[in-house]
């Protein structure tokens, strides 16, 4: 007898056309049929419909490989723009072909602010009145006051009794950590100014930590010591903090009960941790050792982050650990691309401007600079948006006249404000089958995706992700996986304390990147449903059943750019209140302006009120509205084929069920503003062809950008486009309309490795 099971479709890549045949003829090995097996090429599809012989003695492995298959067919899907929806183009205009980000300088962002104002670092100084007290920062991060002895500026030197302490330290902590502990103690002894804590090295034994806490209690009481967060998750630091009694001056060691190099008994440490607050509510900032902070002087520190190659949040943790503050008293407005040179402003908690200045003296590829004081923190969707200068090399294209027409087609139709691929992962585990998976309630199967092998990563990471799927041991592997793997690192370092508890261990990863998943889902379904308006409704007019946002309507006056949003892949610290990221999604807009979301009627789309431009697709929540068309069938078909329900939840954790989010909703054009474009000849692929905002500063000139007239040999072509976008807008689908080819870094990288091409396009 046989039982029929279902049918299978797998999509069918060159790369892994093998794994998906492994897993049918696995089920082969094991005494099954399987009939209608076929292979369409590089993108069709392996089709199977499998029958299961009741008396095999291997049915339920079988079973259990074809009910996995939904969840692990993403280890064999790369995030295509095909795969993720990314489908249609806003006009046929031809487009041209170039290399994107082929060095990182090609790809320059600074953000605009709420006033439209673009952010650029213009000054690296101080404010006048405090460059004659400039602070000079030690390696360690410590502020070195010093006094004048004949004529030579020298450190007073400790005392024998705190030498002696600090060699007893030595024995406990190691020679790193008593090093820390003697350049506080020489601070303390020669400055009168508040005294920054310091960090020792992560320590994950709490015993041993424990032993250092008695070591400050019971030898130097005037020290405070607490165990707060390192760099990552499981990272755990003590924090060592000078505690003066009183604020009225004399030596600073004299705080305890003893002359200067006695101990004393002190008074004690609060038994809870102090929190700062402000107007009654709990701020996240960490307002310890903040005492002597001018009272006229405002709470924040703005400052413009200029940063080449780097991701925002690990610049804020490279600072935050020169200046000894944790991530949480750093706010931004929105998170900018890794591989770019980009510009933004920042907030930090009661941190000195001529401080901050110091540390451009040591900063790689970062500079911090336009400091001024104000009375509130940055907090994400604080900016209207970004302002991109790309640069395209190798550009070849038939003349420079389709070049121009590319340009002014999407000047003038837009594109398809399709989310990017960056908002999928550029791994073979896309964050949408994640989030479908969190949506399911599957736990364990959400958390194995995280963690599973992938066939791009780097060597030492596949070694971590292999041996904890064979050996499953949760110690093993944290000692193996990277440090800058937040979301994997969390996940094992909940599994550690609890291996059964699965939702724990993915609650344990920081809520902006595990509601990510989530969003990168909503995003998936937009992105189809998207290409399904543009296929079937074209994108030049209205039809019926389609979503504008009409502030005629009554309710509530917000707007659609009132609302505009990034999302913030954050470290394992919120550098902002956490109750301002809830479901931060990137849309135009917010679920609380559903009463002003029109559904168009014949008569709507007759009165010629209303454009293209105006049209709203939803990003699917509790409360979104859908379109009155064939667009919403896509939504709901797409969900159900991954299981998912868009009106009723399997399960009751809120932020992982999608009936239960708010929802919000995303224009289906956008276009980008104050567009400019040239076209540049170049000879050396290593020069960079765009002016940066150090260049400026540093007066480069302008034979640095472009190379010399005479330099004719291998010439090729670039184009340098400059355009503002809305923050919810990924510049790449911009791009992409405008040349007509895919935008992923796979495809770009073997643009890359293709021989030079010297032929140039000329006017026609």
């Amino acid at each position: 007898m046989q039982i029929f099971v279902g049918v299978a479709s797998f999509a069918v890549r060159a790369l892994h056309l093998h794994d998906h045949r492994n897993c049918f003829f696995k089920i082969l090995q094991q005494g099954y049929a399987v009939r209608a097996l076929g292979v369409q090429g590089k993108r069709g599809s392996i089709t199977g419909s499998v029958l299961l012989e009741e008396e095999t003695s291997v049915t339920v492995e079988a079973l259990q490989i074809l009910k996995n298959w939904r969840t692990k067919r993403a280890v064999f899907e790369m995030s295509t723009e095909e795969n993720v929806g990314i489908l249609s183009y806003a006009n046929s205009l031809p487009g041209f072909r170039g290399i994107l980000k082929q060095r990182f300088s090609d790809f320059i962002v600074n953000e605009v602010d709420l006033e439209g104002n673009v952010i650029h670092l213009s000054d690296l100084e101080a404010p006048l009145e405090e460059r004659a007290k400039v602070v000079k920062v030690s390696e360690e991060g410590v502020a070195d006051d010093e006094e004048e002895v004949n004529g030579e500026k020298q450190p007073k030197p400790l005392s024998d009794d705190y030498a002696a302490d600090v060699l007893a330290f030595k024995e406990i902590a190691g020679e790193s950590n008593a090093k820390v502990l003697e350049g506080l103690l020489v601070q303390i002894a020669n400055s009168n100014d508040p005294v920054p804590p310091v960090l020792l090295a992560p320590d994950d034994d709490k015993n041993h930590r424990g032993m250092i806490h008695t070591f400050f209690k019971s030898r130097l009481t005037f020290i405070t010591s607490d165990t707060v967060d390192g760099a990552s998750a499981t990272d755990k630091c003590i924090r060592l903090r000078h505690q003066p009694r009183n604020q009225g001056g004399g030596n600073r060691f004299q705080k305890r009960g003893r002359e200067h190099g006695g101990r004393g008994r002190g008074w004690g440490r609060d038994s809870k941790r102090q929190k700062a607050t402000e107007g009654g509510l709990e701020q996240p900032y960490d307002a310890r050792d903040s005492d002597g902070w001018p009272s006229e002087r405002p709470k924040f520190l703005r400052f413009h982050l200029y940063k080449e190659n780097k991701d925002t949040q690990d610049s804020l943790t490279v600072i935050g650990r020169m200046l000894h503050v944790q991530p949480k008293n750093f706010g931004f407005a929105g998170t900018k691309d890794k591989r770019a040179i980009t510009t933004q402003q920042v907030t930090v908690f009661k941190q000195s401007a001529a401080k901050m200045a110091a540390l451009n003296q040591r900063l790689f590829g970062m500079r911090v600079g336009n400091f001024s004081y104000v009375d509130k923190a940055l907090v994400l969707g604080m900016l209207s948006g970004n302002r991109f200068t790309i640069t395209l090399r190798g550009v070849v294209a038939e003349t420079d006249k389709s070049i121009e027409n590319a340009v002014k087609g999407l000047g003038e139709s837009g594109f398809i404000n399709y989310f990017g691929l960056q908002r999928f992962g550029s791994g073979s585990i896309a964050t949408h089958n994640v989030g479908a998976a969190l949506i399911r309630g599957e736990w364990k199967a959400a958390a194995e995706l995280i963690l599973d092998p992938r066939e791009e990563d780097q060597p030492e990471v596949k070694e971590a992700r292999e041996y904890f799927k064979k050996t499953g041991n949760v110690d093993g592997a944290l000692h193996k996986f990277p440090r800058y793997l937040t979301a994997e690192r969390a996940i094992l370092g909940s599994l550690k304390r609890d291996s059964k508890n699965y939702l724990q261990a993915i609650c344990s990863i920081p809520r902006t990147l595990r509601l990510m998943y989530v969003h990168s889902y909503q995003s998936f379904l937009w992105n189809h449903a998207a290409s399904y308006r543009a296929k079937t409704y074209g994108v030049d007019k209205v039809v019926e059943g389609d979503l504008v946002y009409d502030k005629d309507l009554q309710g509530t006056d917000e707007a659609p750019e009132s609302k505009i949003v990034e999302s913030s892949f954050n470290d394992s610290e919120v550098r902002a209140p956490e109750v301002l990221l809830d479901d931060v999604v990137e849309a135009d807009v917010p679920a609380e302006a559903s009463n002003k979301i029109k559904c168009l009627t014949k008569e709507d789309v007759a009165s010629g009120k209303y454009n293209i431009s105006d049209v709203l697709l939803p990003l699917p929540g509790g409360s979104s509205i859908f379109p009155a068309n064939g667009t919403a069938d896509v939504y709901h078909d797409l969900a159900s084929k991954d299981s998912v329900d868009l009106q009723k939840s399997t399960h009751n954790v809120k932020e992982f069920a999608l009936p239960l989010l708010p929802g919000a909703y995303r224009l289906f054009l956008q276009k980008p503003v104050n567009l400019e474009w040239k076209i540049l000849k170049y000879s050396d692929p290593t020069k960079t062809l765009a002016e940066t905002d150090l260049d400026r500063i540093q007066k480069v000139s302008e034979e640095s950008t472009e190379d010399s007239k005479n330099k004719v040999e291998n010439e090729q072509t670039a184009f340098q486009l400059s355009f503002t976008l809305p923050a919810s807008c990924y510049a790449t689908m911009a791009l992409r309309e405008l040349m007509k080819i895919s935008t992923s870094v796979a495809f770009h990288k073997s643009l890359n490795d293709e021989p030079v091409v010297t032929a140039k396009a000329t006017s026609a």
